[in-house]
């Protein structure tokens, strides 16, 4: 191989996708904070109107991690119940430090505090969704989402492309290895519950993912003089098997869909907020559902979480699991797909509810 075909080689991204470069977020408010581009109003059917709000504000299950690593048969069952009727849960007593939580918060914000001509050394590559911009822009038209991100491959080692990493702010390459490290524990144990639930062996759904990748998402949604025109991220279920999340201790932003209503998503102090994903949706064959989730935006604050992703190897298949088919009661509702087609799929389109996961269904033509 000579060095231009490895040149060629490095610059080619995660074969994925890729998002159209857009202007930032983050420095718009800086120089005017008043203004609203036209491209960031929503639709009148997608702005976060209070209407829709769910009006007993009921809160999303909280699961004891410590009891379900030590094998609490109730904390399984609380476990089982909010995947099937919520999709969504926080964490407690999950054993990931606060100086762990509160050095990867650090390291966001001192990227985010970085000039902007600083960030754009890390700006995604054309054909790649790796680095700083923003996700999901497929046209010139499409309405655009208050947000700016880092996106970043994180496990395996090996896959890690280091010039989209911001390594010149110190301490930041080692929060995020520390960080992705801990995530990957609370994953681990997490999948080995759901293995059990779904009638397995602990192992068998970590083994399932062939090699697993792990990504994360780094997002800064600025305050906004007009918060009910526009949002922070669309609603959207996520391509991964689970997510995990970390978001501000204080600011609400985060509005999950539970009975046709936004339920916002509490923020509780050092916990985690896990999410089932479309790959965990199909394998379930549909008992456990991945959730429309958004991101809204507020008048005086900016926010900013870590979303965590764990992914399945591009060349394994996923379908249902046998265990999880009873024709009689619950027949076979999807079909099996490589996963790195259904995450092209996923990926090339803007962010739609869980339009992109119809097609995974067998009655879809």
């Amino acid at each position: 191989m000579n060095p231009q075909e490895v040149a060629v080689q490095e610059d080619e991204g995660l074969g994925w996708g890729k998002s159209l470069p857009v202007p930032s977020v983050q420095e718009m408010v800086r120089k005017d904070s008043q203004s609203l581009p036209e491209r960031y109003i929503q639709e009148h059917n997608n702005r976060p109107l209070d209407s829709e709000f769910s009006p007993d504000l009921c809160e999303i299950p909280i699961i004891n991690f410590s009891l379900l690593a030590n094998g609490d048969e109730e904390e399984q069952r609380k476990l089982d119940l909010a995947c099937k009727e919520w999709g969504f849960f926080q964490i407690t007593d999950h054993g990931v430090t606060e100086k762990v939580l509160h050095d990867m918060k650090a390291a966001e914000a001192a990227f985010f505090e970085l000039p902007l001509e600083e960030k754009k050394k890390y700006a995604m590559g054309e054909n790649d969704l790796q680095g700083y911009g923003q996700g999901y822009v497929v046209s010139e038209q499409q309405k655009l989402e208050w947000c700016d991100l880092i996106f970043l491959m994180t496990l395996p080692p090996n896959i890690r492309k280091f010039k989209h990493w911001p390594v010149s702010i110190p301490g930041f390459k080692k929060a995020v290895e520390t960080y992705s490290t801990e995530m990957q524990k609370v994953a681990e144990e997490m999948l080995a519950n759901f293995s059990l639930l779904m009638g397995m062996e602990r192992e068998d759904l970590k083994s399932l993912h062939g090699e697993m990748k792990q990504a994360m998402r780094m997002n800064y949604y600025p305050f906004c003089s007009r918060p009910e025109l526009v949002l922070g991220i669309s609603p959207h279920s996520d391509a991964s098997t689970i997510t995990l999340l970390i978001q501000d201790d204080d600011i609400n932003g985060l509005q999950i869909r539970h009975k046709q209503k936004w339920v916002p998503v509490k923020p509780i102090p050092n916990a985690i907020v896990v999410n089932i994903g479309d790959a965990l949706e199909v394998w379930s064959n549909g008992v456990y559902k991945s959730i429309e989730h958004r991101a809204v935006t507020n008048e005086k604050r900016s926010r900013m979480s870590i979303a965590t992703f764990l992914i399945p190897g591009d060349e394994v298949e996923i379908g249902p699991l046998e265990s999880m088919v009873d024709d009689k009661h619950h027949p076979r509702m999807y079909k099996k797909i490589k996963y790195l087609d259904f995450l092209r799929h996923s990926l090339g389109g803007k962010l739609d509810g869980k339009a992109h996961t119809e097609f995974l269904k067998l009655d879809a033509e």
